[in-house]
């Protein structure tokens, strides 16, 4: 697996716009912005900038603008962000984490059915596995 790197809370928010919207200039991420963020010109390419030496986006010239795509997918990301959460909060136990969001949300019973089937379908990975093989 190919190295992620940390994405702050900020920068997650110009990813969001660029995995939703690429190529875009960093005008138009300003733009496509969520109403509740109001962050001046220099601030978003600040964190274009940030984001560019992470190696999380890249840019090609077009004219006198710069278009911004993504280098990672947010598939990606949202991994490698949620195996970090995974670590830091709940030590590494998937477990833990499952049983604390279940014991403090409310499900609708299409949701209860889906985590359902989900669990089946890793039980019955689970059973085909070589019991003398971790991963």
């Amino acid at each position: 697996m190919k190295s992620i790197p940390k994405i702050s809370e900020a920068e997650w928010e110009i990813m969001k716009v660029i995995w939703g919207n690429h190529p875009v200039t960093a005008e138009q991420i300003v733009q496509h912005l969520p109403g509740s963020i109001e962050w001046s010109d220099q601030t978003v390419r600040t964190f274009i900038t940030r984001l560019l030496k992470k190696k999380a986006i890249g840019f090609e010239k077009s004219g006198r603008s710069y278009l911004y795509y993504p280098l990672l997918s947010e598939r990606e990301c949202v991994q490698a962000e949620s195996q970090s959460f995974l670590k830091r909060v709940f030590g590494g136990a998937a477990n833990l984490m499952v049983t604390n969001f279940l014991e403090e949300v409310t499900l609708s019973a299409q949701e209860i059915e889906q985590l359902e089937q989900l669990l089946q379908e890793k039980k019955a990975q689970g059973a085909h596995k070589d019991p003398g093989t971790q991963e």
